[in-house]
């Protein structure tokens, strides 16, 4: 089919939607017309999103346009999730196709197992979107993890305890994570990196990807291919200057307020991001004028020291910056 139609549905969430984005510029590269499909409460929030010919942005109302509050009920927010979800995509096929313009595959994230039910039901070709490293994916980590002291063993790779691997595959009380199985998996890493994790699970039809971040900062093709997605945070550009004064290689980026004072005591520059939630003051440390006095994928950078998401990880890999792990919930203990 030339120009296919695809709708990529993800997760309204900063560290989904960058990796989403850049898997559909990979797509409009390739020949593809693309959807970008969330929620409401993203999309209005998104700021400078790419503006790409064969690439357009779709939203559904969830129930929680302003966002998910602290206190509300998650149950209620993933079934509403769910059930509006269902609905606004089952609407968005059938006003594309009676425009002539059919879907010819719909790609969404393990968080919407309800978008293969879609898929399936009007006999449309889905695949799962994996934005995380390929090693830990399958049901074969969600039947041997259900005990903390539980050791997993996977083709290709080392003997694993369960805490090793992200909190979402390890079930508690019960498996709540329904997953529709995939006719293929698009996993956001490379055979360079995971070539026995990516060969070794026979059972999915897994396809490396990655690294999903612009072509500017990865193989140059396209060096004005420079922005990572749709921020959902408002960003300062303030601190180019005093990052352009440093040396190559001198500053350590991080994000971690419990080892401010070891950043004291190291007596090197660094980058510190903290992101201060919506209604909520920003807390003062009690080395905050030292810290200024110091500090404030570049060439100043000589050292992450990230929580370990996917994303940044892989940035860090592909620009060949060294990291000092600090791993945080969820997923990151796996892929520190």
């Amino acid at each position: 089919m030339s120009n296919p139609h695809i709708v990529n549905v993800t997760l309204p969430v900063q560290g989904h939607i960058n990796p989403t984005l850049q898997l559909d510029k990979l797509l409009i590269r390739a020949g593809a017309h693309v959807t970008f499909f969330t929620s409401a409460s993203a999309g209005t929030r998104m700021s400078k999103s790419p503006n790409l010919d064969g690439l357009e942005f779709a939203t559904f109302s969830d129930g929680y346009d302003h966002g998910l509050k602290q206190g509300d009920d998650v149950e209620h927010f993933v079934s509403q999730l769910e059930r509006l979800g269902s609905q606004a995509l089952i609407e968005l096929i059938m006003a594309s196709a009676n425009e002539d313009h059919p879907f010819a595959c719909l790609l969404y994230g393990i968080q919407f197992p309800w978008v293969a039910e879609v898929a399936h039901s009007l006999h449309i070709p889905s695949a799962l979107v994996w934005p995380q490293l390929a090693t830990g994916y399958g049901e074969l980590i969600q039947s041997k993890g259900d005990h903390p002291s539980s050791t997993i063993e996977l083709p290709g790779l080392p003997l694993l305890n369960s805490s090793d691997l992200p909190s979402f595959l390890i079930p508690k009380k019960g498996n709540t994570y329904k997953i529709c199985p995939p006719n293929k998996v698009l996993v956001n890493s490379f055979d360079a990196l995971e070539s026995e994790a990516l060969g070794a699970i026979n059972k999915f039809n897994l396809m490396g990807i990655g690294p999903l971040i612009p072509s500017a900062f990865l193989d140059g093709k396209d060096p004005s291919d420079t922005s990572f997605g749709g921020d959902l945070f408002f960003s300062s550009k303030d601190y180019i200057r005093w990052l352009n004064s440093k040396p190559e290689y001198s500053v350590i980026y991080q994000q971690s307020e419990e080892i401010a004072r070891g950043l004291l005591d190291g007596g090197r520059p660094f980058l510190w991001v903290i992101r201060v939630k919506e209604n909520e003051e920003e807390k003062t440390l009690s080395c905050h004028e030292e810290l200024e006095q110091q500090g404030m994928i570049v060439p100043w950078l000589g050292c992450f020291v990230p929580h370990c998401g996917w994303n940044s990880t892989l940035e860090s890999l592909t620009s060949g910056v060294p990291v000092v792990a600090f791993p945080q919930s969820i997923k990151p203990q796996t892929q520190s």
